[in-house]
């Protein structure tokens, strides 16, 4: 929400716009003094209505707008800080009504102004009473086309009528806003909301049993709510849910169908804070996402720590567990369906989409095993730790937040003790269109070799676990399109997430090496200067291909000019790897080899040894002239003494 309310917010931001005339100033006079204002001026200031006007009592601020076009810009500055806006009209003239549709709503769209709005017919006092109007049939059409409209209300100042309601409705609309939770449409509780309350009832049923026992029903309550319920009271909340819907109450208790019944119930009669009182309880904001005080808090890392971040054994241990907890056929691997039960009490399922989607190997059937759904973990821990946390609490992680994660050590130092104390490695892959990127992150997945070329537009990431005799470890490769490697090395920090980076060619292309050199110097020279230096090998793809004529020579004598390992050739389309994946790996664990140097950087540090000689040298000179000049004062003191 724009003005950042709240349940415990500091106060709902309201603000009141429309038409000229339709009566804005006089329905805020009223609601804040009680008393029909005799005259208005045009715009009010800003207007507190007391903190105890409401059962929430939570501060609402009322903003006053003007609709003229000189005022234009104050008013939309208004409408983008709103928690929720007003829309007038007047009820004697049609004309305001219309423009409800035509202009107001329209406008707040453009301005993505994405708050409640509650509509107000003003001076219902003036409406000609023989030509009565039901405010449902005006505003149904209205309603179905914006769905941003969360109430719609007539009043007169003038005559006391229903005006503390509205800024009620506009209060509740902040506070307890429809739309994340109800279809109105199609009347049913939203998939998000559903979801929330799946893991609600599952925190609550403690015996495990799929269903509320009384006893459990009260603690919910007790919980919730600060006061228990009463036996009769749980006899009657029972007897209403097995009334509509048989399956919501069986021998053991309210079931979740049942528990979800009684929130669509709720909602429907217009008891939304009941059901929001409950998600709020257990941690939910208004997106109902877990808020962050939840969560654990920002990770401070330093620079060459930008992405090291990986699962603790703890939350390795429990996502093993939950693995075999849904794998309900027990084949070793969670299919779709599975997948999604896991993360039935999620928002969503966090794998559905890019960058996580198809990451990880999968079987014939579509099935992750235990390491490919530990990898897919892996992956989305590196890339956003925070959100990651979030998604183990939704599934049941009960530990503390941050023992969750843990940030890994400096490069730097992995550099001086020459090894890595970390599981998670991520390479870059590097090369020109058509080297054979995207094959090697097929084939790192178990993917078939594909016979037609496709271009990669955006970074693919594949992630999977190396078997380094008898310890896994897992390797996050990262494709970087070619096209996106300038716009990659335009940031400082560009190497920061990266411990190993490989640099592919076709090796039957002469274009396609000296393309792939290119950019590896890029790299490496981007690396010298800012610091983030990072391994390096030099993979050459299509071996099953003749090779130019003088390839080996050509990628040999690069390698060894800038102190790296020879090429690895490879051939992804028979199989034969070379042992690649291994290699980065073992590369990225002894961070202080193959980092490749290049002649202004060799030229950098001759320089710079130079420099450090020169300054030793002038540091020894002063130090003999200091002694010199010290024994010369004894000398001619002892002169002094015998003279």
């Amino acid at each position: 929400m724009a003005g950042g309310a709240s349940a415990a917010g500091p106060s709902v931001r309201i603000v009141v716009a429309g038409d000229a005339k339709t009566g804005k100033s006089s329905l805020i006079l009223t609601a804040a003094t009680d008393a029909f204002p005799p005259s208005v001026p045009p715009v009010l200031p800003p207007t507190r209505l007391p903190d105890d006007i409401y059962p929430d009592k939570v501060p609402v601020t009322i903003i006053d707008t003007s609709s003229s076009p000189e005022n234009r810009g104050k008013l939309v500055e208004e409408l983008k800080k709103a928690d929720a806006v007003v829309l007038t009209y007047a009820c004697d003239k049609p004309a305001t009504l219309d423009r409800l549709s035509t202009f107001w709503l329209p406008e707040l769209r453009r301005l993505e102004v994405r708050v409640p709005v509650v509509v107000v017919g003003c001076m219902l006092d003036k409406r000609d009473e023989q030509y009565p109007v039901s405010l449902e049939q005006v505003m149904s059409p209205i309603m179905q086309q914006f769905r941003e409209i969360e109430t719609c209300i007539e009043c007169s100042a003038l005559r006391h009528i229903q005006i503390p309601e509205v800024f009620y409705y506009a209060q509740k609309a902040v506070l307890h806003p429809t739309a994340p939770l109800f279809d109105q449409e199609a009347q049913t509780l939203k998939p998000r909301c559903v979801r929330a309350l799946k893991r609600i009832f599952i925190l609550c049923d403690l015996d495990r049993d799929g269903a509320l026992s009384d006893e459990e029903l009260n603690d919910f309550q007790v919980k919730c709510f600060n006061a228990p319920l009463q036996p009769s009271e749980i006899v009657g909340v029972k007897r209403v849910v097995q009334e509509k819907l048989h399956e919501g109450v069986n021998e053991r208790g309210l079931t979740l169908t049942g528990f979800l019944f009684l929130h669509a119930l709720f909602i429907e009669k217009g008891r939304l804070e009941t059901t929001w009182t409950v998600l709020r309880k257990f941690g939910y904001n208004n997106e109902i996402r877990l808020s962050e005080d939840q969560l654990p808090p920002p990770i401070k890392r330093h620079p060459d720590q930008a992405s090291f971040v990986e699962l603790t054994n703890d939350a390795l241990d429990f996502l093993r567990r939950i693995f075999f907890t849904f794998d309900i056929d027990g084949n070793g691997a969670l299919r779709s369906n599975e997948l999604d039960d896991l993360f039935s009490t999620a928002p969503e399922n966090p794998w559905s989409e890019g960058p996580y989607k198809d990451a990880a190997e999968k079987d014939a059937l579509g099935g992750l095993s235990v390491d490919s759904f530990l990898s897919e973990w892996a992956l989305m821990t590196l890339l956003d730790p925070i959100y990651s946390v979030e998604n183990l609490i939704y599934i049941g992680y009960a530990g503390e937040p941050s023992s969750a994660i843990r940030v890994t050590r400096r490069r730097r130092i992995d550099r001086k003790k020459q090894q890595s104390d970390r599981n998670v490695y991520q390479c870059f892959v590097f090369g020109p269109k058509e080297a054979g990127k995207s094959a090697i992150l097929n084939s790192f997945i178990g993917r078939p070799f594909p016979e037609e070329y496709q271009s990669t537009s955006d970074n693919q990431y594949a992630v999977n676990v190396v078997d380094l005799g008898g310890v896994k470890k897992f390797l996050v490769l990262r494709e970087i399109p070619e096209d996106g490697v300038k716009r990659l090395l335009s940031s400082k920090d560009a190497l920061a997430d990266c411990d190993v980076a490989i640099f592919v060619h076709d090796s039957s292309s002469e274009t396609s090496w000296k393309r792939s050199a290119d950019l590896l110097v890029d790299v490496a020279t981007h690396g010298e200067a800012t610091g983030y230096e990072v391994p390096c090998l030099i993979v050459a793809a299509k071996d099953d291909l003749d090779a130019y004529l003088t390839e080996i020579q050509d990628s040999t004598r690069v390698s060894q000019d800038l102190g790296i390992e020879a090429p690895i050739p490879i051939s992804t389309k028979l199989g034969d790897f070379s042992n690649l994946f291994r290699r980065i790996v073992n590369a990225a664990e002894r961070p202080h080899l193959s980092i490749p140097e290049t002649e202004a950087g060799r030229s950098r540090k001759q320089y710079h040894r130079l420099i450090n000689r020169s300054l030793m040298f002038v540091s020894v000179g002063a130090a003999v002239a200091v002694v010199g000049l010290a024994a010369y004062r004894v000398y001619a003191a002892r002169k002094n003494s015998s003279s």
